[in-house]
């Protein structure tokens, strides 16, 4: 359980961390990444929907027992954007700078689904 617990933890922390200023950056990213944010809703809901997660992350980690089951809906999560991510930037549809945001994803998607793994057993670290 401490791998899961640290995982989750390390995960909400640091996710709180890159997703909060989104808050006051929306200028800033469509000045850095034209064009300007056009539909606004899609990119505070993008960043109100991920920091709930950051929060489940936290969540899970204070006691991965108790929340197992949705440490899966949690790799699919992290899946889910690290995957879109991925396929853009084959297609060249978005910049480097944001294709590399999905490398964190996918191996934190590889962490929960270890930790999912891992918690099978409950005296397991």
């Amino acid at each position: 359980m401490r791998f899961a617990r640290l995982v989750f933890w390390i995960a909400g922390v640091y996710g709180i961390v890159m997703v909060a200023p989104l808050y006051v950056l929306e200028a800033r990213v469509g000045h850095d990444y034209a064009p300007p944010v056009t539909h606004p809703e899609f990119y505070y809901g993008f960043a109100g929907v991920t920091l709930a997660w950051q929060l489940v992350f936290l969540i899970i980690g204070s006691n991965p027992n108790r929340y197992r089951p949705i440490m899966l809906a949690a790799v699919v999560e992290k899946l889910a954007y690290s995957i879109a991510i991925f396929g853009l930037a084959i297609q060249n549809r978005i910049a480097a700078p944001i294709a590399i945001t999905g490398i964190p994803d996918f191996l934190l998607a590889i962490l929960f689904a270890m930790a999912w793994l891992r918690s099978r057993n409950p005296s397991a670290g």
